[in-house]
């Protein structure tokens, strides 16, 4: 989905749920980024770690000496803002590197701009593209051979091992690197070291213990305790309506998915993932057409279905956007989350600290299909424009191998030191103003001042995971794994938490319970549409997104069923089982690398 990474610091640390128990993703918003944690192997010394050079020599050029203002387009796939990065973190990089980052953002700008910039022969000075557009680019000379001087950036160099696999995918490569994949980690291709998964369901835990921490069986089970909750709160504090969820179409069809991104990601919880139109069954060897309805996209679509006749679905779902739904988010408006960035919009310190949080509640018959620790990178890759001079390409690399350093990870994932977290004398970091970006707090003058989020990275993008160790502090730099912020999360709701389900946080409790489905991170470059595919995918996304909203309104089961059967014969019409035979092809060498790590 799009900008699953999400905001960075909070949400693209994943969690809050979680250090207390555990709900503590974005990138993404996106995240993607996607939860945080610390690499399995955490108790390394820092020296081994690949971001072990603290000082970013090669990058830390203030910009005195680094030449006149410098304008540098980034071509952003993960951005949910186009235009000029302002505020603070325009204040960061200026201070440094003298540049202004002009950024162009598909998903504001709409999927055109790509084929528009493409064409022209220059999508961008910096380029951050899905890995399948990337290859494409890298075919069609658009991106720049980094490969004579990316040794000289330590901090980069530092994740040399997972660059080289990334491009020695890339089709006809001989060596070169054009390609910094995104999220790198410092664990394990097979490790899933976070505290909380990127989905699962996250309810209120006041509302749910006044119900007396009922066991949840099924999905019919959740409906029930939701909408209890919703009877007895039916509106917030401000009198607002309240509904388990609110949903929102505009990342629909994504991150090779088809269909409604809400309604992907749900899927996820019975071991099932979706690989454009096909859905890889928990098995993690087979496929399944994602119009099969003994199959996960139909059973969460008619979840939500059932959530929609009982009340429970906000009635704006299938129109707002997605900043509308952050806001009744952040307003308390919404019972359950199902990302794990999620709770950067609600679960402040005194949120946890009175037990009104967000937090992973089992439904007994689920088991949770997650991506192990992308070792590799989470999909998407950092490149240089081809057309870029050298003076402009000398000052791009200075600022992509800070982005990786130390001092550049530390502003993107923790923030401003005094402002978001302060350096106790043993060097760690303990957090503050952890409300920051659900309120947008003014910052510092020395930074600027203005609004916290509105100055926030808007690159919404990061080399290397917030769940890194800091060689600074040994410790993450998501501030959801210091041992600072799991004291201080250390409540009576987390007690309870774990008192109730006898683990310390989610993941432990299904790792404890069988109930975690690790698939293991790979990276193989997969291949793009024909112009056919291409055609006939567009067309059956269109359908089945389409017929998807008007199912999850619809009065009854029949009129849900007529509708499924319609919409399937549709896509059938348009070259659906084409499509399905494609994407099979496709995904086929990455489940092999997968199951070969197994």
């Amino acid at each position: 989905m799009k900008a699953k990474k999400i905001v960075s610091l909070f949400a693209a640390t994943a969690m809050v749920v979680g250090t207390l128990a555990g709900c503590g993703g974005a990138a993404s918003p996106a995240p993607a980024a996607d939860g945080t944690t610390p690499a399995a192997d955490s108790n390394k010394p820092a020296a081994e770690t690949p971001a072990a050079d603290s000082g970013s020599d090669t990058a830390t050029a203030d910009a005195a000496g680094a030449g006149d203002l410098m304008e540098i387009e980034i071509y952003d796939a993960a951005a949910n803002y186009q235009g000029l990065q302002t505020g603070w973190f325009e204040k960061v990089v200026k201070d440094r590197f003298n540049l202004d980052l002009n950024i162009i953002a598909p998903q504001v700008a709409g999927d055109a701009i790509y084929q528009t910039r493409t064409s022209s022969g220059n999508l961008g000075d910096i380029v951050l593209l899905d890995a399948v557009d990337f290859a494409d680019c890298v075919k069609a000379g658009l991106i720049k051979d980094i490969s004579a001087d990316i040794g000289n950036y330590s901090n980069l160099a530092g994740f040399m091992d997972q660059i080289k696999v990334y491009n020695s995918g890339l089709e006809g490569n001989n060596g070169e690197i054009f390609g910094i994949p995104t999220q790198m980690m410092n664990s394990s291709p097979t490790s899933y070291s976070q505290d909380v998964i990127y989905s699962s369901p996250l309810l209120r835990w006041d509302y749910y213990s006044e119900l007396g921490k009922p066991e949840i069986k099924d999905l019919d089970g959740l409906v029930d305790v939701l909408g209890q909750m919703q009877a007895a709160h039916p509106t917030n504090e401000s009198g607002d309506p309240c509904y388990a969820v609110s949903l929102w179409p505009d990342w629909d069809g994504n991150d090779n998915m088809l269909g409604i991104a809400n309604v992907v990601q749900l899927t996820t919880w019975y071991g099932e993932k979706i690989k454009d139109s096909a859905i890889l069954k928990a098995d993690g060897k087979t496929f399944t057409p994602i119009t099969d309805k003994t199959a996960t996209y139909y059973k969460m679509l008619k979840f939500l279905n059932k959530l929609y006749k009982a009340g429970l679905v906000d009635p704006d779902s299938g129109t707002q956007d997605w900043n509308a739904a952050c806001a009744k988010m952040s307003a308390g408006q919404v019972n359950m989350f199902w990302y794990s960035w999620q709770v950067g919009f609600w679960n402040s310190q005194d949120r946890l600290n009175d037990g009104t949080a967000m937090i992973f509640v089992p439904v007994g018959d689920q088991n949770y299909y997650v991506d192990a620790d992308p070792y590799y990178g989470s999909g998407r890759v950092f490149g240089v424009g081809s057309g870029v001079d050298d003076a402009k390409y000398k000052r791009i690399m200075d600022f992509l191998d800070w982005y990786a350093s130390p001092e550049g990870l530390q502003f993107e994932h923790a923030g401003i030191e005094g402002f978001n977290y302060e350096v106790g004398a043993d060097g760690k970091f303990t957090a503050i103003n952890d409300n920051a970006l659900m309120d947008n707090l003014p910052v510092p003058e020395e930074y600027g001042g203005a609004g916290y989020s509105d100055g926030n990275n808007q690159i919404n993008e990061w080399i290397v995971s917030a769940n890194s160790i800091n060689p600074n502090t040994g410790e993450t730099y998501a501030k959801d794994y210091w041992s600072s912020w799991k004291a201080a999360t250390l409540t009576q709701m987390k007690k309870d938490w774990a008192e109730r389900f006898g683990a310390a946080e989610p993941a432990e409790w299904m790792k404890k319970n069988n109930k975690l489905v690790i698939s293991p991170n790979v990276t193989v470059p997969l291949g793009s549409d024909t112009a056919d595919i291409s055609v006939i995918r567009n067309q059956c996304n269109e359908t089945l997104c389409d017929y998807s909203w008007k199912m999850i309104f619809a009065e009854d089961d029949a009129s849900f069923d007529s509708m499924w059967d319609e919409m399937s014969a549709t896509m059938d019409g348009t070259g659906f089982q084409d499509l399905y035979a494609f994407d099979c092809a496709k995904w086929q060498p990455q489940i092999d690398a997968k199951n070969a790590l197994q």
